[in-house]
């Protein structure tokens, strides 16, 4: 019998990956050739290895939220151990501590109430008002400064400002995703950004592989994607048949 419940939830999550907007299908099929490109460039290593298939798992993951499917909690779980990995490699540390919070607010909370995810989350969404906008800001940069200053002075991170505010807006966008606020994706689009020039400037330095960068600005188009095709916002809910998000 629970043999049956386990297939049965197998089956589940596999069907999780269903009924997305077409435009995540191809953004991820994209994702895929371009980070083999690279992969069969590189020279094979560890490294190489575990941060292809972190960036595969990682850009279903962020597709997965924004078709709202529970499915990307295991997927940013398994993708979060490559990049902590990758980013111990790097020496970007708040790059770990980054996944370490996506973990505890993002992928730890959907498995553990993974099949009533989907539609809690669809229903309940919700928009910042005046205070929450001066929340978030002021706490970003709260973050920023403190986290920076400390990886700076008790590590040997070569990137400490950059990291630090990469995580900052990282953090944040996963405490609104935590508590469902569509104007994470706000956050989301600048911490691509951000991950982004992070990345670049560390593979540009010799420490990392080009396919972080690239990962990040994969991340950069689904967030924007996520403006008019997901039920995060009001475009997508239409097209879904949903209610519309109120202010």
């Amino acid at each position: 019998m629970q043999t049956d419940k386990n297939e049965n939830y197998f089956v589940w999550l596999w069907n999780q990956l269903k009924g997305w907007p077409i435009q995540n299908y191809c953004l991820w099929f994209f994702a895929f050739g371009f980070q083999l490109a690279l992969l069969i460039q590189e020279k094979a290593t560890p490294v190489t290895i575990i941060t292809f298939i972190g960036t595969l798992l990682g850009t279903l993951c962020v597709l997965a939220i924004n078709a709202t499917k529970a499915i990307n909690g295991w997927l940013g779980l398994i993708s979060a151990a490559c990049f902590i990995y990758a980013g111990l490699e790097a020496k970007n540390y708040l790059s770990i501590f980054e996944q370490i919070a996506y973990i505890a607010t993002l992928d730890l909370p959907v498995i553990l109430s993974v099949k009533s995810w989907n539609d809690d989350t669809k229903n309940h969404l919700r928009k910042f008002g005046t205070k929450e906008w001066i929340i978030a800001i002021v706490g970003t940069l709260l973050v920023y400064i403190i986290s920076g200053f400390l990886i700076g002075k008790f590590t040997n991170d070569p990137r400490p400002w950059i990291d630090a505010i990469s995580f900052a807006i990282s953090l944040t966008a996963g405490i609104m995703c935590f508590m469902r606020y569509n104007n994470q994706y706000f956050w989301w689009t600048a911490s691509g950004i951000f991950q982004l020039i992070l990345w670049g400037v560390t593979y540009a330095q010799g420490d990392a592989t080009l396919a972080m960068a690239v990962n990040s600005l994969i991340y950069v188009i689904n967030d924007v994607l996520a403006f008019t095709v997901s039920p995060w916002f009001n475009m997508g809910r239409r097209r879904e048949g949903l209610k519309e998000i109120k202010n």
